[in-house]
């Protein structure tokens, strides 16, 4: 077995305890002993899109790591948490709630370009120890600021706007997705004059950005405090919620024997990468580590042998030499 199997990770779940799933089901499902790896951490409380890479697809998990992202992020104002989101206890209070114009008002300024500094409690390392780590012993953290890109921010929203039922968020019942800017309890939107206590926004972003840090920063300049209480990953890569299961589904088809038919093929997580045909003789010559000469072919490419992936390969100049070989 060698491809992708998306999650729709529950709440409560680690991204490790993901893969772990992962591994029983395919030992269920009599596969044996197969690589598997994540490609991307999801907080335990966060839900959503989470690329599980099985076999040959693993040597692909840091591609995912480094991609794009989008998420929902609900952020509630007037308190700030140590871990900047529902885990943590509270560090500061503001009485003072923005109006859904200053929200909408303050976006433009988080969107592009920015410098972020990540939360305390993150696996960053410093000095050879876990933020995390340093942060739940008391000590003082401090973390630099990282450039990352916010390529979207905006409020989320629905084709029918302010029509249709709303539907509920996955492990996160108050959250409503259908009808924009629904509160908890189902009341109305507000107003563009009226305070909001919290807000649903919806992030697309670059690799390194921390969606807690964001929620931070714009509660602050928008004069408050504030902090994530709902956080689901809608697209990681090229993979998106469409094909993602949970992991009660993964659990019954892999006692059912049709674990494969929910996998997706390794180079799903390539579509962005053209294809290059090659010869019997050039794959093998690929899998053995040589370089192709003469083909007119330049950046990253994905050979191919017929139907079959051999390497995800570079070309330069008039030599394209393998970057990741696939054993298949």
């Amino acid at each position: 077995m060698h491809g992708w199997i998306i999650l729709d990770k529950p709440l409560g779940l680690g991204s490790t305890q993901a893969v772990s799933a992962v591994k029983r089901a395919l030992r269920h499902s009599g596969a044996g002993k197969v690589k598997v790896g994540h490609g991307g951490t999801l907080d335990p409380l966060a839900t959503g899109v989470l690329p599980i890479a099985v076999g040959e697809a693993t040597k692909l998990a840091g591609r995912m790591l480094d991609s794009d992202k989008i998420y929902d992020f609900t952020v509630h104002f007037g308190v700030q948490t140590d871990t900047l989101d529902l885990e943590g206890k509270a560090v500061a209070r503001s009485d003072r709630r923005p109006t859904l114009a200053q929200v909408e008002a303050i976006l433009p300024r988080f969107t592009g370009p920015i410098e972020q500094a990540p939360p305390a409690y993150s696996a960053i390392l410093i000095d050879g120890q876990r933020a995390y780590d340093l942060a739940r012993k008391g000590e003082e953290v401090e973390m630099k600021t990282r450039a990352v890109t916010i390529h979207a921010l905006h409020i989320r929203s629905s084709p029918a706007r302010g029509g249709g039922p709303a539907q509920p968020v996955e492990g996160y019942p108050a959250i409503e997705r259908a009808i924009p800017l629904r509160l908890a309890g189902g009341q109305p939107p507000p107003l563009p004059g009226e305070d909001v206590h919290q807000i649903t926004l919806t992030a697309h972003v670059s690799k390194g950005t921390y969606i807690r840090s964001l929620a931070r920063d714009i509660a602050l300049a928008l004069g408050t405090v504030g902090h994530v209480t709902m956080l689901r990953r809608l697209k990681a890569g090229p993979f998106t919620l469409d094909p993602a299961i949970s992991l009660d589904k993964l659990d019954e088809a892999a006692r059912g024997g049709g674990l494969g038919s929910l996998m997706l093929p390794l180079t799903a997580g390539l579509d962005d990468i053209p294809a290059l045909p090659v010869t019997p003789d050039e794959a093998l010559a690929l899998r053995q580590g040589k370089a192709l000469v003469g083909k007119p072919h330049t950046g990253l490419l994905l050979a191919m042998l017929g139907e079959t992936p051999i390497a995800l390969v570079q070309s330069s100049g008039p030599e394209i030499r393998v970057v990741r070989g696939f054993n298949l």
